[in-house]
């Protein structure tokens, strides 16, 4: 991911765009020396990406019981 100063990033903005659209690059954003944003393509998942990876990633038994141990230990307000 090559870095790119904030500057050339402002003055070249619609080539980098382009590059990120339709080379999918992707960039560091780099200002006074520190990283501070990524620039990077959009996902474009489908649904039969998520269904493959539901299906390969079994379900997590202990789920259910892990959540209700982090509500109790959370206050929930009735707000009916």
């Amino acid at each position: 991911m090559p870095d790119i100063s904030a500057t050339e990033a402002a003055r070249r903005f619609s080539d980098v765009l382009d590059s990120v659209e339709h080379e999918g690059r992707h960039y560091t954003i780099v200002r006074h020396g520190k990283a501070v944003a990524h620039l990077e393509p959009v996902s474009r998942g489908i649904g039969s990406d998520v269904k493959a990876m539901l299906l390969k990633n079994g379900a997590d038994k202990n789920w259910v019981k892990e959540l209700s141990e982090l509500r109790s230990l959370i206050g929930i307000d009735d707000r009916s």
